[in-house]
């Protein structure tokens, strides 16, 4: 059977790994992390008042495209979304956080997690990916479903055409706060955009489907992050309070918990090209990076790819 090592278990990974796998071809994940979520993750963070739980990626995300509409009727049928029309009056969340969706999809496939996947190696007309834990296996193709940071690299070393745009789609950084307090805050709205230093903050309490401590997420300026870059989060951390607590127009509640995540690759820049594929080489690469930074386009993109790969004459004549 023909198989495919996907790269990266986000949702454009998991998206191409979705299609694929309906065509009958074998797919295996290969995910860093130590469970789903990339620009989709959540964090728990203990409290005196229970457990606080955060969105700190993808906030929120629509559906434009017919598919991913459909996909995401689908999602809200399985309790899996919701709406949020607090962000706007198209925006979806994940229930109970975030990454409860791509936890849903991970469970249809075989996923690895904690495996840095530093390369891959041509072995004849096979590939095989080099990284710690990741054994010897060859597969007959691979798709790089990661940020374009990590993609170029990679790709430089078989199909430099490819390399060059991801090479030419860079990221915007984030420097992300999360916070839970003793008290509910003050703000009116429970949402912040645009606002000095930060880009985004939200009460994440009120999301759908949520409980616990009163919670606040607050995503910084891309400028500002970038001019912070290599700051440390004890002193990124004392910035976004002041930043949070101006909006709230009085003294912030006590502090009872928080934590503090740097986004290098935290914003795509989007190139419209949807999907990478060589088909001599049977080497794609998917990623909101090739159409825009939506959770929408990871999806979209994922779909692309699997799609022309399973038109590929190499991999129809399997």
């Amino acid at each position: 059977m023909f198989h495919v090592a996907i790269v990266g278990a986000g949702m454009a990974g998991l998206s191409c790994a979705e299609t694929l796998c309906k065509a009958g071809i074998k797919v295996t994940l290969f995910d860093k992390g130590r469970g789903p979520g990339g620009r989709m993750s959540s964090r728990r963070i203990d409290t005196p008042q229970g457990i606080a739980e955060f969105d700190f990626g993808a906030q929120y995300f629509t559906a434009r495209d017919a598919g991913f509409a459909e996909q995401v009727v689908q999602w809200e049928r399985d309790g899996l979304v919701a709406h949020w029309p607090a962000a706007r009056h198209d925006a979806f969340v994940g229930v109970p956080t975030m990454n409860a969706i791509l936890r849903h999809l991970c469970s249809h496939h075989n996923v690895h997690f904690s495996r840095l996947i530093k390369g891959v190696v041509r072995r004849g007309a096979r590939w095989q990916l080099v990284g710690e834990g990741v054994g010897n296996a060859l597969f007959d193709a691979v798709v790089l479903a990661l940020p374009a940071e990590q993609s170029a690299p990679i790709m430089t070393l078989h199909d430099f055409e490819l390399a060059q745009a991801a090479l030419y789609a860079r990221s915007q950084p984030s420097w992300t706060g999360m916070f839970a307090f003793a008290e509910r805050l003050a703000h009116d709205t429970g949402i912040v955009r645009d606002s000095g230093i930060i880009a985004w903050a939200a009460r994440s309490n009120d999301k759908p489907g949520r409980s616990g401590p009163e919670g606040w997420v607050v995503q910084a300026d891309p400028a500002w992050t970038l001019e912070h870059l290599e700051w440390s989060p004890d002193l990124i951390g004392p910035h976004l309070i002041a930043a949070l607590e101006a909006e709230n127009g009085r003294s912030l509640p006590a502090l009872i918990g928080q934590s503090i995540h740097r986004w290098r690759y935290g914003l795509s820049a989007g190139t419209g090209v949807g999907c990478l594929w060589n088909e001599a080489q049977r080497l794609g690469a998917c990623g909101d990076w090739l159409l825009g930074p939506r959770v929408e386009c990871a999806w979209v993109s994922g779909r692309l790819l699997a799609e022309r790969m399973i038109a590929a004459p190499s991999i129809a004549a399997e």
